[in-house]
């Protein structure tokens, strides 16, 4: 249907971002985390470098992107929290506010990723510590994976720092907008990017550069496997943060008078730089030092611990890239509590210091069932593994894909034109075009795809 839009724009409840900036900063802090400083440069190196790098630019271009907007445009259309706002709309637009659910699912798999999401940013806040105080040095590669293995093994090590986490997360959450979350994204992410800057320099100067930027930019077409093309594939929906609520929910605070194509183009194109530059900071590092690219989750917390032991000036470095892998595991945090609050505050008309708390303590709780999935509980296993593994599996293969493929069909085939030109930008003219037809028929494919390679159909 092409209903007119509303002649009267909703408020939102929560209060607004200041400036486009502001917002570009938040979403970008919610899209950079561990996927781009963790996970993007291991499965770059797991799938050849240069040609995984060069398909996975091109699906965050054609897939990531048109997701990232349909979530904006839905979000800011609403202005409620990701259940309202897709009720609201979902009403508005084909008469049934069962929508809703799409909401549900999306703050319901932020607040399960952050409760396992929160221990491993514990561990990389540790080992900003380990870093200074020279715990690194002269260790070889047993030695470092049995500080990794004593410091995942303590129930109450790991535990701790995924309490000083998640009450970092809860202190900035329970703010609000302009005073919490924009205060903290202006600060981190000029933090983050400096580091990593810092970080670049050295390794350009103490690494083997030349190497990584063949390994990373040369094109070995012959080593992209099917399988890779799929996880650069999935990796470019997932790293954006689209289909969990937080997007959506960020897009209820952005003034109307702001570009959502060019605000996504902005923050795709930093979700995306800061993914490559991780990539060249760690890469001259691990060639520098005889180390395997394709060493996999344990490059960054056992190979790169082994290398900077051994480093000219290693204990800062070290010290400096935790850091770097906690401020970005930081702003992402942020963004995956703050759905959940805004449905608490919006449902239950409680204030945001309490919704915050609240959510916070349940997910400080249910952060345990991971805790001790890598010490007293390592024997329990079902289904997919550890309590750990069926929670990351259950939200990366199931919730999010099919959360990201319900928004993206509900904006490009449920909405109406007039509704989501009105939102993107009447003049947009043909870049509205090809964000429909990304969004009605090339996006959802992928994501069909994502979701049945996942488990194991495709």
């Amino acid at each position: 249907m092409d209903a007119d839009p509303p002649t009267e724009r909703r408020i939102s409840l929560h209060g607004e971002w200041s400036s486009r900036f502001a917002f570009i900063l938040a979403v970008a802090g919610s899209a950079v985390g561990l996927g781009n400083v963790w996970k993007f440069p291991y499965i770059a190196g797991e799938n050849g470098g240069g040609a995984f790098v060069l398909f996975y630019l091109l699906c965050v271009s054609l897939i990531g992107l048109p997701i990232m907007m349909a979530e904006i445009l839905i979000g800011r259309r609403g202005r409620r929290n990701p259940v309202a706002t897709m009720g609201l709309i979902g009403d508005e637009e084909s008469g049934t506010s069962k929508w809703a659910i799409v909401g549900i699912v999306g703050i319901g798999a932020g607040i399960l990723i952050l409760s396992y999401y929160s221990v491993i940013a514990g561990w990389a806040f540790a080992y900003v510590w380990k870093g200074i105080s020279g715990s690194f040095s002269g260790l070889d590669a047993d030695a470092v994976g049995t500080l990794f293995g004593g410091l995942a093994g303590s129930a109450l090590a790991t535990g701790t720092w995924h309490t000083v986490f998640m009450v970092m997360t809860v202190a900035v959450v329970a703010k609000g907008v302009e005073r919490g979350l924009e205060k903290a994204v202006r600060v981190l992410m000029p933090a983050l990017i400096a580091l990593l800057f810092v970080l670049l320099g050295y390794s350009m100067v103490a690494g083997d550069f030349a190497g990584a930027v063949e390994f990373m930019f040369a094109p070995r077409f012959s080593e992209l496997t099917r399988d890779g093309a799929l996880i650069a594939l999935g990796h470019a929906f997932f790293t954006l943060s689209v289909g969990m609520g937080a997007v959506m929910a960020y897009g209820a605070y952005l003034p109307d008078e702001h570009s959502i194509g060019k605000t996504s183009m902005a923050i795709v194109a930093a979700d995306t730089g800061i993914a490559m530059l991780a990539g060249l900071v760690i890469f001259p590092i691990v060639f520098a030092n005889g180390l395997d690219p394709a060493t996999g989750p344990g490059l960054v917390f056992q190979s790169l611990p082994l290398a900077f032991g051994q480093m000219p000036g290693g204990q800062i470095v070290a010290g400096g890239f935790f850091l770097l892998l906690t401020f970005a595991a930081w702003t992402s945090a942020i963004s995956l509590m703050e759905p959940g609050v805004a449905w608490l505050i919006e449902t239950l008309r409680v204030g945001r210091l309490v919704a915050a708390w609240a959510l916070g303590l349940s997910i400080w709780l249910l952060g345990f069932l991971s805790v001790f999935s890598f010490n007293v509980l390592s024997d329990v296993t079902f289904l997919r593994g550890t309590f750990f593994d069926n929670l990351d599996y259950l939200t990366a293969n199931i919730m999010l894909p099919l959360g990201g493929l319900a928004i993206v069909v509900f904006a490009g085939w449920i909405m109406s034109q007039n509704s989501t030109a009105d939102e993107i930008d009447p003049g947009a003219g043909s870049s509205y075009r090809a964000w429909r037809f990304l969004a009605r028929y090339i996006a959802p494919i992928a994501v069909i795809l994502i979701f049945l390679n996942a488990i194991g159909l495709f």
